[in-house]
């Protein structure tokens, strides 16, 4: 039987659908080429509302749920665009929703809704810390009417085109906490109304704009700090089951890609007089790749009922992640294997997205994390690190 929520999920994916015809693989390698924002689809997605879709009716946003924002950046990828450079503006401002003043959301929500204000950069990687949090060197000072702020960050996509930046900073040392973890504090940082932050690019294998962030006696208001100071490391785990999600529909949408690539290149490339696809060596991965990446998505979809329902989800959420990203590598594997010599050949695209979507294995979660997640939080097992 068919329900609204799932008439509202068609009408999602024929709008991306709509959307992406009028930026088709040329736009797409030609920002990779060029290395730069895609200003373009950004400003088309926007007009539609769509980065709005998780911020409350209340405040201008669509009110959607997580599921049906993840159909959004799903159908990006699955047209061969690449979702990375606006799936932030959707959960990013989930700690702002979930534990700001009412002042804050009054300030903030409407205009991040509407796309005038973007939200986009979250500083909490830190060079020397890794994915031990609790290991960060930002400081936050208090001051009469404030904090002053010093640090560094790292691996902080696009920050360069964000008005807005959610950044995890010491109030406390670590070693006055009764846990690793206490004494962290969650600010929401002005870029346009700030001094101090420096910004240094960092060239990578994928067009992720990401860059160094150096903070220097940056002055903020007491009214900058997100909750109850000590406690932003809870609220930025709050939000990483969104984000492990989302970044699941990331995957799928790609390894939907990878496998009709494949499937109609098989079947159109004739070599010694049959296509290439009527050989199994040839047909067999592309179909396995397919039942992977369908089975992951069936894992998203739990995952983010789960979320959703307001449940419990985390491991869901995580394994969600886990097995969509590695689904989509396989496929990508599989597609580039299937294209020989063209797979690597920019202008069939299957290179741009291969690399794209090998990030996945690392960011924002490693594969080894979520096993080590999942053996210790599922299984009952020891702690592994």
């Amino acid at each position: 039987m068919t329900t609204d929520r799932d008439v509202l999920r068609a009408d999602l994916r024929q709008l991306i659908d709509t959307i992406c015809a009028d930026f088709p693989d040329q736009y797409w390698r030609e920002v990779d080429a060029a290395r730069r924002y895609p200003e373009e689809f950004v400003a088309a997605l926007t007009k539609t509302g769509c980065l709005g879709a998780l911020v409350p009716e209340e405040y201008g946003g669509l009110g959607l749920g997580l599921g049906d924002a993840s159909v959004l950046l799903e159908g990006i990828n699955a047209n061969g665009g690449n979702a990375g450079p606006v799936h932030a503006q959707l959960y990013t401002m989930g700690s702002l929703l979930r534990h700001g003043s009412a002042e804050q959301k009054a300030k903030y929500l409407p205009d991040i809704a509407s796309g005038a204000v973007r939200l986009q950069a979250f500083g909490i990687t830190e060079p020397t810390a890794g994915t031990d949090t609790t290991a960060i060197r930002t400081t936050a000072t208090r001051t009469d009417d404030g904090y002053v702020i010093n640090g560094q960050k790292v691996f902080i996509s696009r920050v360069q085109h964000s008005d807005l930046m959610l950044l995890l900073a010491r109030t406390a040392k670590r070693s006055e906490g009764r846990r690793r973890s206490d004494g962290m504090s969650l600010f929401l940082i002005d870029l346009r109304e700030t001094d101090g932050v420096e910004l240094r690019s960092l060239r990578t294998m994928v067009n992720h704009e990401t860059n160094e962030v150096f903070l220097t006696d940056v002055h903020v208001p007491a009214s900058a700090l997100i909750g109850e100071e000590g406690a932003g490391f809870r609220y930025v785990l709050d939000g990483m089951n969104a984000e492990r999600i989302l970044i699941a529909s990331e995957c799928v949408g790609d390894g939907r890609w990878f496998v009709r690539r494949a499937s109609k290149y098989a079947t159109e490339r004739q070599v010694f007089g049959r296509p290439i696809g009527q050989n199994q060596g040839v047909q067999f991965p592309i179909a396995r790749a397919h039942v992977h990446v369908e089975a992951a998505n069936l894992m998203r979809w739990r995952a983010a009922d789960l979320f959703d329902a307001g449940e419990p989800c985390g491991a869901e959420a995580n394994m969600a992640k886990m097995l969509a990203a590695d689904a989509s590598w396989e496929a990508a594997d599989v597609a580039l294997q299937t294209h020989g010599g063209y797979g690597v050949a920019t202008e069939y695209d299957i290179e741009r997205k291969f690399r794209e979507t090998r990030l996945y294995q690392i960011a924002p979660i490693s594969t080894n994390l979520i096993l080590s997640y999942v053996g210790e939080h599922v299984l009952g097992m020891p702690r592994s690190f």
